[in-house]
């Protein structure tokens, strides 16, 4: 009798829960789920933002458009914009990941108290500004008579040389990923140092007992541990990457993207929003969907192994 009234009270509970989390729910779908189902259905018709004539079904024409082999040439063609992508997110994704993780092992080798929250408030400080603001400031610093400037000539004593920073592709290239590198690191500096911090002190202790250095302990204990903070953290820096805008939007000039910071979302902004080519947009969306999407599983399937139990 008492296990049955146990039960009906778990099932109110899991009924008022449910009712109290429906909202939530609805409002994530509303502006989650629908606008990706429907990009995938615009993705099939031909629409123009703005036209009153109604979208002609077109099925796989608009992705075939974005492979079309006789836009490769073209600077704002899917091709260039793939590449742009690609070498934006490498150029990115591993210097945050390797820096962010060994910061955050020297942040948590400090004794000082002060100084480590200094050092964590420092580097979280550029993730609460915005990708604008960000990018603002490094057009200041990146200007010909700007720190920029002046500090690679000071460091190859190179006085009175302009580096061309916003102008150059490959330096313009350089200057994107050095922005989102400032900005977002600090973020997961933080992430790593809150996963340092979940493992136990007493391996470290077992550790020393045995003779074991310092070397020794991060390769055999920290970073074993580790590994659920890097498998998040790299997953989430690499889709950081892959739907960069801002700082391309910030830093192009004349009206259109040049083809080294015309990444797929640039190229989407542009196709849809200038020349409102809404279903030519919609394809490239959902060819970035799939394309986080499989190099998110590639990344789980590749550090997919056993728990490690403390």
């Amino acid at each position: 009798m008492g296990n049955k009234k146990y039960k009906g009270i778990e099932k109110k509970q899991a009924r008022w829960g449910f009712i109290f989390v429906l909202p939530a729910m609805l409002f994530f779908s509303l502006f989650n789920f629908y606008p990706i189902l429907n990009a995938f259905y615009t993705s099939f018709f031909d629409k123009r933002a703005l036209s009153r004539r109604a979208p002609k079904f077109i099925g796989l024409g608009n992705y075939e458009r974005l492979f079309r082999l006789s836009t490769a040439g073209n600077p704002l063609s899917f091709y260039n914009s793939l590449k742009a992508t690609f070498i934006f997110t490498l150029g990115t994704f591993i210097p945050l990941l390797v820096m962010s993780l060994l910061l955050a092992v020297l942040v948590s080798y400090l004794k000082n108290g002060r100084v480590k929250k200094f050092l964590q408030i420092s580097y979280y400080a550029p993730a609460v500004l915005s990708s604008v603001v960000a990018a603002t400031i490094w057009m200041i610093i990146f200007d010909p008579r700007g720190l920029g400037n002046q500090w690679v000539n000071t460091l190859f004593n190179t006085p009175g040389v302009d580096h061309r920073w916003l102008v150059d592709p490959t330096m313009e290239r350089l200057s994107t990923m050095v922005i989102y590198f400032w900005k977002y690191i600090g973020y997961f500096v933080i992430l790593f140092i809150t996963g340092l911090a979940s493992i136990p002190p007493t391996l470290y202790e077992a550790s020393l007992i045995d003779g074991a250095n310092k070397n020794q302990t991060f390769w055999r204990i920290t970073l074993p541990l580790l590994k659920p903070t890097v498998v998040l953290v790299s997953v989430m820096s690499m889709l950081q990457c892959l739907k960069t805008f801002s700082t391309q939007y910030m830093i192009y000039t004349n009206g259109a993207p040049r083809a080294a910071i015309n990444v797929i979302t640039f190229n989407i902004y542009v196709t849809g929003i200038q020349e409102q080519y809404l279903s030519r947009a919609s394809a490239m969306s959902v060819v970035l969907f799939v394309l986080m999407m499989l190099l998110t599983l590639l990344q789980f399937r590749a550090t997919k192994s056993e728990n490690v139990d403390y």
